[in-house]
């Protein structure tokens, strides 16, 4: 039998998510890149549960810095990549681990480029669960991460082994910058229908301040320009700024994440 799991957002800062991996007949949950404590520890209390665990993707203190005070609350494994800086993990991962949340295993993907550090959690679907992805500061929803230490390669293959993943994985990035990463793509593909329309949805939903996320992989796969390297349209928009001939995909992505940091 699978466990039914919800996966709850918390608002953070002025744009992060934490995400609460939460299983309906349990009262213990995991939560997701806690860079703040308090509105997840008003977020236990509020639905009267426990927390069991921490997953980090990475480093950077909007993901890390309420940890401590999470620790203080309760003593439980921080889960995380085995490179990282941050003092707190206790529990470090690699490449082709796993970690179980409420019977469902997560699979450690490396994928630097954002930081070094950086790995997803990816869960494979089993009905009627649909594929999960937990993406960090890698792939967002209509766009994907700065480069703050890795490299331009780096990143291009991090998103090839996530655009290889299933159509239908659910998307859970960590920050609420889809409108920005959509016109960014509309500047890149102004005549994509699938673009179009994914604008005229996700600002309604912002309006009511509604989260964009999750996405799916099928729609970012037919609207983000940084998993559209090999469409024509989109390398055409990239080599235009750039003076190479007929360039391969990486030094379309390289334009594309140039181009994008300036816009």
């Amino acid at each position: 039998m699978i466990n039914t799991v919800d996966i709850v957002a918390i608002p953070a800062f002025h744009d992060n998510y934490i995400w609460v991996i939460r299983c309906a007949d349990q009262r213990s949950v995991f939560v997701v890149d806690p860079g703040d404590a308090e509105p997840v520890i008003k977020w236990l209390q509020e639905n009267h549960c426990v927390l069991a665990g921490i997953l980090i993707t990475h480093h950077h203190a909007d993901h890390v810095g309420g940890v401590p005070r999470l620790l203080e609350h309760a003593s439980v494994p921080v889960f995380g990549p085995s490179q990282s800086p941050a003092e707190c993990i206790n529990h470090p991962l690699d490449e082709g681990q796993k970690v179980t949340c409420f019977g469902i295993d997560f699979d450690i993907l490396r994928v630097p480029g954002h930081t070094l550090d950086h790995i997803a959690y990816y869960a494979g679907g089993e009905s009627p669960r649909k594929p999960i992805l937990f993406s960090g500061d890698t792939l967002f929803a209509g766009g994907c991460g700065r480069l703050f230490e890795g490299s331009t390669a780096q990143m291009y293959r991090s998103l090839q082994t996530l655009s290889a993943l299933p159509d239908d994985t659910e998307v859970y990035c960590a920050h609420e910058y889809t409108l920005a990463n959509l016109r960014f793509a509309l500047a890149v593909e102004p005549h994509n229908p699938d673009l179009k329309q994914r604008w005229d949805d996700d600002s309604a939903a912002r309006a009511t301040d509604t989260p964009t996320v999750p996405s799916s992989l099928a729609l970012e796969k037919c609207t983000n320009p940084f998993i559209r390297t090999g469409i024509p349209s989109v390398a055409s928009a990239a080599t235009a700024r750039i003076d190479i001939a007929n360039p391969p995909e990486e030094a379309i992505f390289a334009a594309l994440r140039k181009w994008k940091d300036q816009f």
